[in-house]
């Protein structure tokens, strides 16, 4: 059997949440999103969990959550950080904004060498969404000659938060479930005629809500590491001075499968997803945990597994 990875993107500060959301508590126990995601992927199947995080909080990370999992799971960790650049760059004085998720994964090269899925820290992706991913990740065949990768996708209204806009990568999807491309739509409202995106000309389009949407829950094989630091070190030509672009996971995908270099399968779910984008996310998360242990889909406490 194929050894599985979960990658957990946990480097960045929410702006808009304000503070370190990777830690809040939102179980009934005190335990975290990423307990609950952690816990999702040991009983789905995976072997081993990477944590990328910034080094000045590794210690607090480390005896808040990690500390909890490394009795059932392989842990690591990782370090994202600002000044890890190809030969050749360097940042620009005025840079604060760290060069985003496609960066972060990047940062795991060096203790990835196998099948791995990605996800968000703050992110709730649900039971079926890790154990589709990992079934898929176990019976890949190494020997493809393309290279095939996998994402889960959502339906834009099972995504949505109360609280205010968010950003949503729209897929296109072919007639074989592969991934054509990701649009990304960056201030989605809910409103009570659907959801509506707001476009930077002020422009509002009301959308069907059963678009299927990248929620960043990704599958790859370890060679994306070789395109990822091909592409950043592309983006860094066009970008470097622009002191708030970001590397995004879907533009490095979009680039691969516009050049024939990989594809994506898609594995859509509809369980249950949810996020903390704003402070008042908070209490919908804690209640939606809630209802599901009540369902029996989580037990009271995760120490039971």
């Amino acid at each position: 059997m194929n050894q599985v990875t979960l990658l957990v993107l946990a480097a960045g500060m929410g702006s808009r949440y304000g503070g370190l959301k990777q830690l809040d508590p939102v179980g009934p126990n005190g335990e975290t999103v990423i307990d609950y995601s952690v816990f999702d992927a040991i009983r789905a199947g995976f072997n081993k969990v990477v944590f990328v995080i910034r080094e000045e909080f590794s210690e607090e990370f480390k005896k808040s959550v990690g500390n909890k999992f490394v009795d059932k799971i392989a842990v690591e960790y990782a370090y994202q950080n600002i000044n890890d650049l190809p030969d050749g760059f360097s940042v620009p004085e005025e840079r604060i904004k760290p060069w985003g998720t496609g960066h972060a994964i990047l940062a795991a090269s060096g203790v990835v060498n196998e099948s791995f899925a990605v996800i968000n820290a703050d992110d709730f992706y649900g039971k079926d969404a890790y154990t589709q991913i990992c079934n898929y990740l176990i019976s890949f065949d190494d020997k493809q000659e393309q290279r095939i990768y996998c994402m889960v996708g959502y339906p834009l209204r099972n995504t949505l938060s109360e609280n205010g806009s968010v950003s949503r990568g729209i897929c296109s999807i072919n007639e074989s479930g592969q991934l054509e491309s990701v649009k990304e739509l960056t201030k989605i409202v809910k409103t009570d005629q659907g959801p509506v995106n707001m476009s930077e000309d002020g422009e509002s389009v009301l959308l069907d809500g059963a678009e299927i949407v990248s929620m960043n829950m990704w599958g790859f094989t370890p060679d994306i590491f070789v395109h990822l630091e091909r592409l950043f070190t592309t983006f860094l030509e066009q970008n470097l001075d622009n002191l708030t672009s970001e590397f995004y996971i879907p533009f490095a995908v979009d680039s691969l499968i516009a050049a024939k270099t990989a594809c994506v399968d898609v594995l859509q779910t509809t369980g249950n997803w949810f996020g903390v984008t704003y402070q008042e996310d908070k209490d919908s998360v804690q209640d939606s945990i809630q209802l599901l242990i009540k369902s029996g889909e989580y037990p009271l406490s995760l120490s039971q597994l």
